[in-house]
């Protein structure tokens, strides 16, 4: 089974004004979403799991300020990825890679007794 990552960093927290400059973003409120090449058979969707969180960022590290409103999605990742780190990141990955295992593979079902197995 592949997984697919797709990051959303567009949901931040930022000082009004921060050495001079504005809108200095410092928090990231991200979700990592992930999706597999295997469909869900009832409804035909590949099977997906996400996973929320917040980053603080460091902004006495900010070399070349990038003003609010040329700011993307990617540009935010890349400071959450970065500052999380690759093995937390790996971490994540794998969680959402198990959640969707488990999707796929159940090891357990929850039943209602006199109701129809789905």
């Amino acid at each position: 089974m592949t997984v697919s990552y797709l990051w959303n960093c567009t949901r931040v927290d930022a000082y009004p004004v921060e050495d001079e400059n504005p809108d200095v973003v410092y928090n990231v409120n991200w979700s990592l979403l992930g999706a597999s090449n295997e469909n869900n058979m009832p409804n035909g969707q590949p099977y997906q799991a996400s996973i929320v969180g917040t980053q603080m960022l460091d902004t006495s590290t900010i070399t070349e300020f990038i003003p609010f409103e040329d700011l993307t999605n990617e540009i935010v990742t890349n400071w959450v990825i970065t500052a999380i780190g690759p093995d937390a990141v790996a971490a994540l990955e794998l969680n959402i890679f198990n959640m969707i295992e488990g999707q796929v593979n159940p090891t357990s079902l929850s039943l209602i007794i006199g109701q129809p197995i789905p």
